[in-house]
């Protein structure tokens, strides 16, 4: 069930996949049969800029699609067009803040598919931020043939 503001129409799907060219990896993973992980490589090899963010894998020294791992959203100080989110939505709650705090703003917050927090979400709207919850990127891509 969507909520007012979010994004459900694959044309709007279409051209925020079309236009982005940076995208924030909230939880991503270092483990190659992941989603967390194949989905952004899928990306990355279609020529986003992907940034990895897990506090985890920052703390290892790890660094994945060329880019260090960061700890937090926070850490970052570039311009966002998609923060693809890959959290359980119990934790998405405690990652308002960073969502909100983030400068500049994110374009667009992407719940993947499986992710919806509709009160999040709601909250992201009303400070301007596009949501897309319960969708995947990568079949999203494939599918509208980007």
């Amino acid at each position: 069930m969507a909520i007012p503001g979010e994004v459900r129409s694959l044309e709007r799907v279409r051209e925020i996949l079309a236009s982005a060219r940076t995208i924030a990896v909230l939880g991503a993973s270092i483990t190659p049969e992941r989603p967390a992980h194949y989905v952004p490589a899928y990306l990355h090899e279609r020529g986003y800029r992907i940034i990895p963010i897990n506090p985890l894998h920052s703390r290892e020294g790890a660094v994945g699609w060329g880019e260090p791992y960061r700890a937090k959203l926070g850490d970052l100080d570039q311009p966002i067009d998609i923060v693809d989110v890959f959290r359980h939505p119990g934790f998405l709650p405690g990652h308002l803040p960073d969502f909100l705090g983030m400068r500049p703003a994110p374009r667009v917050v992407w719940f993947q598919l499986g992710i919806r927090h509709d009160e999040v979400a709601a909250r992201l709207i009303a400070a301007g931020i596009e949501v897309v919850q319960d969708r995947c990127t990568l079949a999203d891509h494939r599918a509208l043939g980007l």
